[in-house]
């Protein structure tokens, strides 16, 4: 049985994603702070958190500030911020963890918790997010579909731990009070990897063309590229030693859009506010893994450069 509670939850990087799970949280009367960009900040002390979700709009008291600092005391840490920003942000946090905490990564690609455990004393989590959220203003984030997470251990040697199992169960029975399903998984890196697989598939073209998934599947060339995206990071992960069967892969890849017809990838929107993305850390990862590997990957090559081009004629605007 987990004895472990959470205290107060601290959401790092609360924009979309994390902003969704710190409301579902907070709506269930957890203690939540949500450390995140000022003017989402500022519109959260003015007005609460907007939910809007399954048609409706709620307004969810919560606390907010744009100083990490205010993580102090927490014992659930939810770190959601972009993938490039997640060593200095762990820098930031070791200091003012509580003794006790347990760090979930919410972010995509696959090296996140890593990176974090390499700073932090703290049990630091791996967590797939399977959310369709966007945040349209400050303050308000909008929820398209699904929200359940994957968690499990950092590392096979970790598997049989049973005091990290405990925190795995405590982390399920916390956010079932929320409404929000987890499911414990024995072998979370090859699920991170096959999320990996589903974003270098749906981000960047989603993000090029800004079109919702639902769109981008109605294009049989669209999905003829996806296959081969999916193949190129399946032969990728193979090579650094984790299994994801083609078949499968293809057949998860292809359930996302019915799932989720309506969203934009977080890459599309980050687009679109003129942001940098993470796309260096998804299709741009896969890369540089196979260079290292010798195992050529030419459609996520393409996907990346694109990108990256788009992201450049933001930059010199």
């Amino acid at each position: 049985m987990a004895t472990t509670t959470f205290r107060k939850v601290a959401v790092v990087g609360a924009g979309a994603v994390g902003s969704f799970y710190g409301a579902m949280l907070a709506r269930a009367g957890h203690p939540v702070v949500l450390i995140g960009r000022r003017a989402h900040v500022d519109a959260i002390h003015r007005d609460g958190l907007r939910l809007e979700m399954a048609g409706r709009s709620e307004t969810i008291p919560i606390d907010a500030s744009s100083d990490i600092g205010a993580a102090g005391g927490a014992n659930l840490v939810l770190v959601s911020v972009k993938s490039s920003d997640t060593e200095a942000v762990a820098r930031e946090l070791a200091p003012v963890l509580a003794r006790d905490a347990v760090v979930v990564s919410l972010q995509n690609g696959v090296e996140n918790a890593d990176v974090i455990a390499r700073h932090v004393d703290a049990t630091v989590v791996p967590a797939v997010v399977y959310v369709a959220t966007a945040m349209p203003a400050p303050g308000v984030v909008r929820h398209h579909g699904r929200g359940d997470l994957v968690v499990g251990p950092r590392t096979r040697a970790a598997a049989g731990d049973a005091a990290l199992g405990e925190r795995l169960a405590a982390l399920v029975a916390f956010f079932a009070t929320a409404g929000v399903a987890v499911r414990v998984s024995v072998d979370v890196v090859a699920e991170l990897w096959s999320k990996l697989m589903v974003n270098c598939a749906y981000n960047a073209i989603s993000a090029l063309a800004q079109a919702s998934y639902g769109e981008m599947v109605e294009l049989a060339p669209i999905r003829e590229l996806q296959r081969t995206v999916v193949g190129e990071v399946v032969a990728v992960a193979a090579a650094s030693g984790v299994e994801l069967p083609l078949a499968a892969a293809v057949a998860a890849m292809e359930r996302i859009a019915p799932a989720m017809p309506a969203q934009l990838s977080s890459t599309a929107q980050d687009v679109a506010r003129r942001k940098p993305s993470e796309i260096d850390h998804l299709n741009g990862f896969v890369v540089r893994r196979g260079r290292e590997l010798g195992i050529a990957t030419p459609a996520n090559q393409a996907l990346h450069a694109l990108v990256k081009l788009v992201e450049s004629r933001h930059a010199r605007a």
